[in-house]
């Protein structure tokens, strides 16, 4: 018998919200969920006239405390399965916080709050609840990046010595939001977007990559946080050096000003006994460089086992569902693999039994958490020069 499709409830996503499109197509990806509500906007009859304008029928709520309260007088079936956060960073917290004490599960966007103490609070309710919780970190949706993962963390490449992350852009190059432009108004916002532009946007992007690929953390930085366009309030170009919890090193740099670049998130990680590459804009391949042979080029649906570098592969890695290769996965279908993943999670948790939401398939609570620690202590590097700074222990 099919499943029952989950119920999501979007919380923000209103006047033209970039980042809840890719997160509703993803969603009615495979069947398996639908988008049936939405408090849409922080305004209540702009969130209802939103609601009444959404492509297809949803049942709009003023605000998300209504949404949420109203679950518990509805039919079980009618009931949210699930809530994804598409607000800006400084309505992260209040909702996720109240959407966990109702016991709801929550997708949130990155970055998880826009300080510590929330990021924190968080985490502790998350755990007191066992209940799951999502972070979109989109690009470890994509296949070649849980490749990478099982590469460096199978040891296949040997010890990691050197990362370098990063999220180059060019969009922010002149003084957009002056423009009016809804994406960059807030981003550029301390009261919207915490103490970061540049590194809470992307450049936690990038040090999820770093992460989730290597398995390391960071444990202390120097940080530079830069601001090249006159009177804009946050940084638009950052870069930070870091010690890695194996005592490699790495570079975690993100740029909003360099033009000509677009979406440009890569990652390599030397090993070793190679190198692995792989780059955001090209994300159907990974290279491996081995030190004396010729590159390898690995293409997602045309990896194989006992090639000479693979022996054995994960079948759940081989198994995931995939158009055939020279089928171009990308950007929507990345989304799709974190909420087909969280799905599973929600689903054995209604059913009352045992759940990952360990970070493998997608970001963790205590994921997000790691990225506002790493963003609040660049600032306190970059404040003091780039002096080395350590990371404070998480809970």
């Amino acid at each position: 018998m099919a499943k029952k499709p989950l119920n999501v409830g979007l919380i923000g996503g209103g006047k033209g919200a970039f980042i809840v499109q890719p997160h509703q197509k993803a969603i009615h990806f495979d069947g398996t969920r639908r988008v049936v509500a939405g408090a849409l906007f922080p305004d209540a009859k702009i969130a209802m006239e939103e609601a009444e304008k959404w492509p297809y029928p949803i049942k709009g709520y003023g605000s998300y405390d209504e949404m949420i309260a109203a679950q518990a007088k509805l039919p079980e079936d009618e009931r949210l399965d699930y809530a994804l956060i598409v607000t800006p960073n400084h309505v992260h917290f209040d909702p996720a916080m109240k959407c966990i004490k109702a016991g709801l599960p929550v997708f949130c966007e990155k970055p998880l709050t826009v300080n510590l103490k929330e990021a924190n609070a968080l985490v502790k309710a998350v755990k007191d609840k066992n209940i799951p919780f999502g972070v979109a970190h989109t690009y470890l949706g994509h296949w070649t990046t849980r490749l990478s993962r099982f590469i460096i963390q199978s040891g296949l490449l040997g010890d990691i010595r050197w990362v370098d992350a990063y999220y180059i852009q060019g969009w922010l190059a002149t003084k957009f939001e002056a423009t009016g432009n809804q994406q960059a108004t807030w981003r550029v916002d301390p009261k919207k977007a915490g103490g970061s532009c540049c590194g809470g946007d992307i450049g936690t992007h990038a040090l999820m990559q770093l992460r989730y690929v290597t398995g390391l953390n960071v444990t202390k930085v120097s940080a530079h946080m830069e601001t090249f366009v006159p009177g804009r309030a946050l940084d638009d170009h950052f870069t930070v050096y870091c010690e890695l919890s194996n005592g490699g090193k790495a570079m975690v740099r993100a740029s909003q000003i360099s033009i000509g670049h677009k979406n440009d998130l890569g990652l390599e990680v030397v090993c070793t006994k190679g190198t692995l590459r792989w780059r955001q804009e090209e994300p159907e391949c990974l290279v491996i460089n081995l030190s004396g042979q010729p590159d390898r080029v690995y293409w997602r649906g045309e990896v194989k086992a006992n090639d000479g570098f693979f022996k054995d592969l994960p079948a759940d890695l081989m198994a995931e569902p995939t158009i055939p290769s020279g089928h171009g996965e990308a950007f929507h279908d990345a989304f799709a693999r974190l909420h087909r993943c969280f799905e599973d999670d929600v689903r054995k948790w209604k059913a009352g039994q045992a759940f990952a939401c360990d970070g493998s398939r997608y970001a963790n609570v205590c994921d997000g958490q790691m990225g506002i620690a790493f963003i609040e202590t660049c600032i306190k590097s970059s404040q003091k020069k780039g002096s080395w700074t350590a990371l404070p222990k998480l809970s």
